[in-house]
This record gives C-alpha cells, structure tokens and sequence, in this order.
C-alpha cells in the first residue's frame, strides 16, 4: 500500500504516519507547516517507507506513481488558529480539499476526508448523531473551520456521485495526546501547560460547557478502520465519555498534583454547549469503540508535554 498524508507532520497526520508504516505501507507526508511540525515526524527520519514532502496543497501538486489511500488532515484546527488563519482555513478546506480528491481520481485512490464534529455547531441534540445537521452560525469567528469542513464534505460527496471516487467521511470529535502542540490553546494543552506551571487554569464561560476526549490512539484506530470499510456516509470517532470543561480542568489539577487555581473569563463567541457523539455507526460499520480512559490518557500526554515545555517551541 502507498498512502499520501495531507497534514502529515500535524498531530493528528504524524500518528497515522506511524500506523500505516507499521502495516508496512509506503507514507507520503506532504506538509506546509502553518501548524504541523518535523520534530512530530523527525523519528522518521532514515525510514526509506517515509518521505516528507513541503509544499500547500491549495496549490495543485501531483506524487508520481500509483497511489492506493489520500488522508485529508491538512488544516489548522484550534479556535485560535480561526482567528490567526481565517483565510487559510477556508482555503485549504476548499481549494486544498479538491486538489486531494483530483489526485485520488487520477490514482483510483480511497480518499478520507478529516472532518469533524464542528460540523454540529452549537448542536440542539446530544448524542450527536451523522443525520444530526447541525446548529452552525456562518458569519462567527468559528465560522470559518466549521462552513470550510461542512463544504469538504459537500465537495467529497460530490466527487464519489460524480466522479466515483472511493471516499470516506470521519467526523472527528475533540482528540488530544502525543505531540499536540503545548501552545494549541485548547482545553488539554492549555489546562496541561498551566497546571505544570502552577499558574491558573483559564476557562471560558461557566465551565459547564460538556466535551468527549478521545485519545489519539483510539482515533487512529478508528481513521484506519473507516479507510478499509467500503462506507461512504460520516462516521463519527471519538470517545462518548461527556464530562465538563471544569470537571476537566479539575481532574489535570488532581493527576498532576498541581497548585494552580481555576479561573473563569469571558465566554467565547459560538463555544458549543455539549459535545458527545453517538458511536452506534461506527460500532457497526467499524466495529469501533474508545479503549483509553482519561486518566490513562492524560498521563500519557503529561509524560510528552514535560520536555517540551522546557524547550523552544519550534516548527
């Protein structure tokens, strides 16, 4: 198997990388490092399987040689980067998302497309389910994440009626671990970064906001997984453990040890009151559920976070 990963120094894109080298495939990574990262893929330097390609994928490219599966992980993904990246976001969700599917039609490749659960917006059901089609604000400053994954989904759809490209769709819920980048600015690095540092651990609103963490791990499982599947409709992956942003920023302090207080600022405009997906799809479809629990999970991000923080951040 040959396989190109859009995004593929990003945290998400460099854990797939791992997987699929360890099925034995060929991994080409292709990366314009707005958020990704080399050291996320550095221990790969030397594997003749992998190769790292720099370049944006709004701009059209083409990899010589056949290809069997396009991974679509390229795109800022923390609310902070909607703010820095407005215009890239929409882009590489546009422009970028086509250029992925003209390579899977020329290579008569399986794409998946990473979407996500922001697809719900502020969602008036919970669990969210696939058919759920959400409570989306256009114009908001997350706007522009959740309309730039909502038309990658039109646009896939479109390219398997259209022009029968083998697609998948895999709404990814909140995931964290592993070389998440320590200044994300979402609730796990952020409550991680400050709790090791004894300093507040800010929460926007009242903290009664609710998510799902699912661990990297768990996720990739589930990515693969839908790859090999011949499904085409979203599929939601994730963990529907729903615990609230305080309840999580609590249970960093207590495994850390920490000293830090917790504070509460200002809500953030359109923050989604709940999150927690129904899996019932991807048990049947996938035969998927969640395996690692939060505290496990947390310590395992704790343990890569530790260097890091006393290092540089570097890309």
């Amino acid at each position: 198997m040959r396989a190109i990963i859009a995004g593929g120094a990003g945290f998400l894109g460099s854990h797939l990388a791992d997987a699929l080298l360890l099925r034995e495939a060929e991994v080409v990574a292709v990366d314009n490092f707005i958020t990704g990262s080399r050291q996320n893929v550095a221990h790969l330097d030397g594997n003749r399987s992998f190769s790292l390609i720099e370049h944006d994928i709004c701009e059209p490219f083409d990899i010589p040689g056949p290809v069997d599966l396009v991974l679509n992980f390229a795109s800022p993904a923390s609310p902070a980067d909607f703010v820095r990246y407005p215009l890239e976001v929409m882009r590489v969700g546009s422009h970028g998302t086509e250029n992925m599917l003209e390579i899977a039609r020329r290579k008569n490749a399986v794409f998946l497309m990473a979407s996500t659960s922001e697809v719900y917006g502020d969602p008036m059901e919970s669990p969210q389910t696939e058919t759920y089609r959400g409570n989306v604000n256009p114009i908001g400053p997350r706007g522009v994440y959740d309309e730039a994954k909502r038309f990658s989904e039109a646009l896939t759809m479109a390219y398997h009626r259209q022009q029968g490209v083998k697609t998948r769709i895999a709404r990814i819920f909140n995931t964290y671990g592993p070389r998440m980048r320590v200044d994300d600015e979402r609730a796990v690095p952020s409550f991680l970064s400050a709790a090791m540092s004894n300093e507040p651990l800010l929460i926007q609103g009242n903290g009664k906001q609710t998510r799902s963490f699912c661990f990297v791990s768990d996720l990739v499982r589930g990515i693969l997984a839908l790859s090999d599947a011949d499904y085409v409709d979203p599929v939601n992956i994730g963990n529907d453990d729903e615990i609230s942003v305080h309840q999580l920023a609590q249970t960093v302090i207590e495994i850390l040890g920490s000293e830090s207080e917790i504070k509460y600022i200002g809500a953030a405009p359109d923050d989604p009151q709940c999150r927690k997906p129904d899996l019932s799809r991807a048990a049947k479809i996938l035969n998927y559920a969640p395996l690692v629990n939060l505290h496990e999970g947390l310590t395992a991000t704790i343990e890569d976070f530790r260097p890091r923080l006393q290092a540089p951040i570097t890309r």
